[in-house]
């Protein structure tokens, strides 16, 4: 028996792909300089009480890398995601910087600091699209989070290649959609 294809399963496969080359080619240190600078002002003007960031994995923007750099981000205090396999579902954990990272129930890097609710989150995107939509991974961690979390604000990051049309991407109904997505080139409209 042949196994349906899922769409948006390839669609990840490919936008990681261009991710990957991306992440190769020559012009991808300004776009990172120019990715971190945008995010810094939304952080900036967002004034967070508490940061959730993201540990970068499979050549994702390195939030936590460019936003150490920067002098503005260093006053705030950061926490991380914390996944857990059963039941499927993540928090966030306090992490100070100078704690190494712990990795999680799924392998990825994490902090074994407090549990807190991040007023702002950092949240990496593979796609995007109208409406702020996302389109991540597909373990649905953080779609989950953010219905049990609905007043806390999503900053998406990506780049701008990442895009989906209306074609490529429809919205699911357990999607939610994120507060504003942030590229190098900018807060997208």
């Amino acid at each position: 028996m042949t196994a349906t294809p899922n769409p948006r399963a390839e669609l990840r496969k490919t936008l990681r792909g261009k991710r990957e080359q991306f992440a190769l080619s020559a012009g991808y240190g300004a776009a990172e300089a120019a990715l971190a600078g945008h995010l810094t002002q939304v952080i900036t003007q967002l004034e967070p009480e508490t940061l959730g960031l993201y540990a970068s994995i499979r050549s994702e923007f390195n939030a936590v890398v460019a936003l150490g750099a920067d002098p503005a981000c260093d006053p705030l205090p950061w926490a991380l995601p914390f996944c857990r396999r059963e039941p499927r579902e993540m928090d966030y954990r306090l992490w100070d910087r100078s704690a190494k990272m712990v990795p999680d129930e799924c392998g990825i890097a994490s902090a074994a600091g407090a549990v807190v609710v991040p007023d702002v989150l950092l949240v990496p995107c593979v796609g995007f699209a109208a409406g702020n939509y996302r389109l991540g991974y597909g373990g649905g961690y953080f779609d989950r989070y953010l219905a049990r979390h609905p007043h806390v604000t999503t900053v998406g990051v990506a780049w701008s290649f990442m895009r989906l049309s209306e074609a490529e991407y429809t919205p699911q109904p357990h999607d939610i959609p994120l507060t504003l997505i942030v590229t190098e080139q900018g807060v997208v409209a």
